[in-house]
């Protein structure tokens, strides 16, 4: 009977052990297929359909999502208000997107008018204000499509904002935005100054609006309101009413100290911006959890290259075998960022989420292609589902309302 007695206690134990032991994530390698960037936005473009369509299709290295149990359906998420997913076509702009996204659900939130912004007006001056400074600096600035979160509120601050139907920043007949061909002139044209000793600023200006005036048209002065016009630092002020001042951007990372203001040092942040609120990681992810449960949305920024960011599968975990959860922490998330294996390659905005298995998952309302492969059909489309470990390894920085920093502000240094 002792030996029975042995027998089965181990036997027991093994059962614990195997039931303690986590499930490991299996991965493969995917063939790349065609989705709603190839189909539907590079349609028709000349200079795409030329390429070889005889090359090796490129495999990446996935995680495999079979099997597994994710909130994928936007009906399962406690929703915020928003505007409806739009696509930033063929353009570097998505930072502007998530954000100006974000100002519309906080318009709604606070007066309940539902309005869609100009996207393509705050990108229109962003570039001239990266070419004053490309002048001012003598060609060592950054001059890409890329920004940041909080060059929106800067812009804003200087030339307003006007709706959609005032500037949709496309010509006539054209479906989707597509910026490559104006990038390439105003990036050569500016090289140019360089060669030339040609620093004219006011010269530079005319011509890089004379480049974007030709490929997006020329934003208006004034919008009509109700039989009023207004100039668009009235619209922000008079009818968008937001107080830009009340929208900080959070940021966690080891290399600078705990609430102190620093520089998010990317190229995006082209004008070395140094108003991000550095955080402790615990204090950034209930930030983010509280704030899109009180009833604000988040733009969040960060990297959408991993193994566990799938497109087809609309879907971003952190897999066991890049790290397990538990070892998610702030040592983990710098390790990345100092290594340049996270980027800061995309912004998103967060405008739901849902509780399961004790973790909290994000809907993501996202304006690039790949959310959109779902088509048109789906309920899905432009969506991400965002599992929170990803966030917390891989989504760098917030813009958050004031009123979620009530704790965090008065330790600020």
């Amino acid at each position: 009977m002792k030996r029975l007695s042995i027998f089965i206690t181990v036997l027991l134990a093994g059962f614990i052990v195997f039931a303690q032991t986590p499930k490991k994530d299996k991965a493969k390698f995917m063939e790349f297929k065609p989705g709603y960037y190839q189909n539907s936005i590079m349609k028709g473009i000349e200079d795409f359909a030329k390429k070889d369509e005889t090359a090796v299709p490129a495999k990446s290295f996935k995680i495999d999502f079979t099997g597994m149990d994710i909130p994928n359906s936007i009906d399962q998420y406690t929703k915020q208000w928003y505007n409806d997913p739009v696509s930033q076509g063929n353009t570097g702009t998505c930072w502007c997107f998530s954000t100006v996204s974000c100002y519309e659900s906080e318009i709604y939130r606070l007066t309940k008018q539902k309005i869609k912004l100009s996207e393509m007006y705050t990108v229109y001056w962003e570039y001239i204000e990266k070419a004053k400074r490309y002048v001012k600096e003598r060609g060592n600035s950054v001059f890409e499509e890329g920004s940041e979160g909080n060059a929106v509120a800067r812009i804003w601050k200087t030339y307003g904002i006007v709706p959609l139907s005032a500037y949709n920043g496309m010509m006539p007949g054209q479906v989707f935005h597509s910026h490559a061909k104006m990038y390439e002139e105003m990036s050569t044209y500016l090289k140019s100054l360089k060669v030339n000793n040609a620093w004219n600023e006011d010269l530079v200006v005319a011509t890089i609006k004379s480049i974007m005036n030709h490929y997006m048209g020329e934003p208006p002065t004034k919008v009509n309101v109700g039989g009023t016009d207004m100039t668009p630092q009235d619209y922000l002020k008079n009818v968008c009413k937001l107080k830009l001042e009340d929208y900080y951007d959070i940021m966690s990372l080891v290399q600078y100290p705990y609430y102190t203001k620093q520089e998010y040092e990317v190229g995006d942040n082209w004008w070395h911006s140094k108003d991000y609120l550095n955080i402790p990681l615990d204090d950034y992810m209930t930030i983010i959890k509280n704030s899109i449960k009180a009833g604000y949305t988040v733009a969040i920024g960060g990297d959408v290259s991993e193994a566990g960011f799938d497109a087809w599968s609309q879907t971003a975990v952190v897999p066991t075998f890049d790290i397990p959860s538990e070892y998610i922490d702030e040592n983990a998330r710098q390790f990345r960022y100092s290594n340049n294996t996270t980027t800061d390659d995309h912004g998103i905005h967060i405008v739901g989420y849902v509780e399961k298995n004790g973790k909290t998952w994000f809907l993501i309302k996202d304006s690039g292609s790949g959310s959109h492969n779902a088509g048109k059909e789906s309920k899905n489309f432009g969506f991400y589902f965002f599992h929170e470990d990803y966030v917390k390894l891989k989504m760098m920085s917030a813009m958050v309302h004031k009123d979620m920093l009530k704790d965090i502000l008065p330790k600020m240094k």
